[in-house]
């Protein structure tokens, strides 16, 4: 009896001694493998959103907790991965490299360097997935961020802060938008951050050098999740991207992020949720589809002063910070009615429509001005852009309203005649081939010789060649005033005065050229 007694002493204090919690909870087992998609079982204390190492060194991101399994992502390809092999629970989010080092570079989603510059060299990270500012922490939007598009500028104003979609039919010029608006940037201070989503390797390599071209690489981010990537990579690479914004923002810098595109990020989440066996919706989507891109698109904010402090620890206090985001979402036979464009049109701020029929008709940014609207841009804009530009909008609105009307019109009277001829002159005006972004002043004496006398005499055909002589005429012959401008963008009555003289001028040497 007293042998009994001892050996159940001497087991309860094993028993007390034992690690469950080392053997039977923060380790397990490869269950099954599918497509990058990995099944473990024995992980019974795993949270969501931590990541697993792998006995072959590799690492997964936990994605579903199920009653006797759990669901997890590889982020590195493993092909030697296999059933059975231990899995073990790494305690730590999954985190992404920041800092300055990240400019001029391609990076991949987990903020692995993809080009030939060898390793990057910082030692700051941060979480992929951080909570968006709060209401108290946020600033009003109302600084201007200027895309160097005349039609955007003036008529769907972009602000610091702002979500601003692009949205239109495959190859309709949305991406040279956002490159315009990456190489408008150069001077201003703004760092930008370019995610490519699903797209081939060869149209990103092309990207890059033509950003490399025009010196915009310096001052760019570039996170690459090409088609070649998976699933995983295409979905993580958004999240990375906002974290490696939110490092320079909470220095109380700006930052533009492109998201290129955004239907293609919710294919990758849609294969990763039907691999995951989550229940499938419309379209085949998971249920929080919508809460993938409403996590995403509001961690770009303005945020207060008193934020920026609070984030340094003080050594910031005069300045705030901002993440402004542009998504890019691709529509099919210009069907914004689908899933994916009603969730992401009811995030934002606004969104520019490029429209199929304008693109083909020659007209560049094809911009639907019916369908492109900025909710909150016109606060932001500067003063002098909103007060030329302001009746823009509705005189282009009437001309295509009117020359639909005309088509049926045998007799018009000379009023009509005339809101078709300036109609046509405007258009032709707003035309701007790509990669050739305005500063402040250019846009300025555009706005003004679209409103005045000579405009209609000259021939549609040399408008261009007109406004671009123009522009070189008021750089050279106007320099304090181009520099006044661009540091005071408000309205003021003597800029509009001295736009008007170099109008005057330069069309009197334009005419005597044409004479000779």
């Amino acid at each position: 009896m007293n042998e009994f007694s001892n050996l159940t002493t001497l087991i309860k204090e094993r028993l007390q001694q034992f690690d469950f919690t080392a053997s039977s909870e923060s380790q397990g087992k490869v269950l099954a493998i599918a497509d990058n998609v990995v099944q473990i079982s024995g992980l019974r204390d795993a949270m969501l959103g931590e990541t697993v190492l792998f006995n072959n060194g590799a690492r997964g991101l936990i994605m579903n907790l199920e009653r006797d399994s759990v669901s997890a992502i590889l982020l590195e390809h493993s092909r030697d991965l296999m059933e059975g092999d231990e899995v073990r629970i790494n305690r730590q989010v999954l985190t992404v490299p920041v800092g300055e080092a990240l400019l001029g570079r391609v990076v991949d989603a987990l903020g692995r360097p993809v080009d030939d510059k060898g390793e990057l060299k910082t030692p700051l990270s941060l979480p992929i997935e951080r909570p968006a500012p709060g209401v108290m922490d946020r600033a009003p939007v109302d600084e201007p961020m200027m895309t160097g598009i005349k039609m955007i500028d003036v008529m769907a104003p972009i602000g610091k802060g702002q979500r601003e979609l692009v949205i239109g039919d495959r190859q309709t010029g949305k991406t040279s938008i956002a490159v315009d608006a990456i190489l408008n940037q150069k001077n201003s201070g703004i760092k930008c951050i370019y995610v490519a989503i699903g797209q081939k390797s060869s149209t990103l390599a092309r990207l890059v050098e033509l950003l490399r071209e025009h010196k915009a690489l310096d001052y760019t981010i570039i996170v690459s999740a090409t088609a070649s990537s998976s699933a995983a990579e295409q979905y993580l690479a958004p999240y990375a991207a906002c974290s490696m914004g939110e490092y320079f923002r909470d220095k109380g810098e700006d930052v533009l992020i492109i998201f290129d595109d955004l239907l293609k990020h919710a294919w990758a989440y849609r294969q990763l949720s039907l691999l995951l066996k989550r229940p499938s919706g419309r379209e085949a989507y998971p249920g929080d589809i919508f809460y993938l891109h409403s996590r995403l698109l509001e961690r770009a904010a303005k945020v207060s002063k008193e934020y920026v402090s609070r984030q340094t620890n003080g050594e910031v206090t005069d300045r705030s910070g901002s993440i402004t985001a542009i998504p890019i979402l691709e529509t099919q036979g210009s069907d914004v009615s689908s899933f994916v464009p009603t969730n992401v049109i009811s995030i934002t701020d606004g969104q520019i429509f490029l429209d199929t029929e304008l693109f083909n008709s020659g007209f560049r940014p094809a911009m639907n001005i019916g369908l492109s609207v900025s909710r909150v841009g016109g606060a932001a804009q500067s003063g002098l852009i909103k007060k030329l530009g302001g009746q823009l909008r509705l005189l282009l609105a009437q001309y295509r309203e009117l020359e639909n009307f005309a088509q049926f019109a045998s007799d018009l009277d000379e009023t009509t005649r005339h809101q078709l001829a300036l109609g046509r002159a405007v258009t032709k005006l707003m035309n701007q081939k790509r990669f050739q972004p305005l500063a402040i002043p250019l846009q300025a004496v555009t706005l003004v010789l679209a409103s005045h006398p000579c405009l209609l005499k000259l021939p549609l055909n040399a408008l261009y060649d007109f406004e671009k002589s123009l522009h070189a005429y008021l750089v050279d012959s106007y320099p304090k005033l181009c520099s006044a401008i661009e540091a005071d963008a408000s309205y003021q009555q003597e800029y509009v005065e001295e736009l008007k003289m170099a109008i005057n001028e330069h069309y009197e040497r334009y005419l005597e050229g044409a004479r000779l």
